[in-house]
């Protein structure tokens, strides 16, 4: 069915890079747990490193998740994804430098713990 238009349309991002002050919007999910249903976005410093993820975010977001005590990063097999491709981050470098940018989607799988009702 064709449609007509009574005007143009402006497209308005209302979460564009400029919109966050400086951050960016980064999107965090740990694949199989359930308690937390789904990615928390959060606006990060594109600077901020890596490593304050597992200190200061994860902690924040997933505490709640029955495994969450036995989440030791030192002693468990981790896979690291951003933006859908398995990686291995420095975590003494900035967000940027490991390839986060905005609206970046970050997932991290860990096989030995499968979650309250299993991956």
């Amino acid at each position: 069915m064709a449609t007509q238009s009574i005007g143009e349309y402006p497209i308005i991002m209302k979460d564009s890079l400029d919109k966050f002050h400086g951050n960016q919007l980064v999107f965090i999910y740990w694949y199989g747990h359930r308690v937390v249903c789904s990615p928390r976005a959060f606006p990060l410093p594109p600077e901020m490193p890596f490593g304050a993820i597992l200190s200061d975010i994860i902690p924040l977001t997933y505490k709640i998740e029955p495994d969450f005590e036995f989440l030791d990063f030192d002693k468990i097999e981790v896979i690291w994804e951003i933006d859908g491709k398995v990686v291995v981050p420095d975590f003494s470098k900035s967000l940027k430098e490991n390839g986060v940018g905005h609206k970046s989607f970050i997932t991290f799988t860990t096989p030995s713990l499968t979650g309250k009702v299993g991956a």
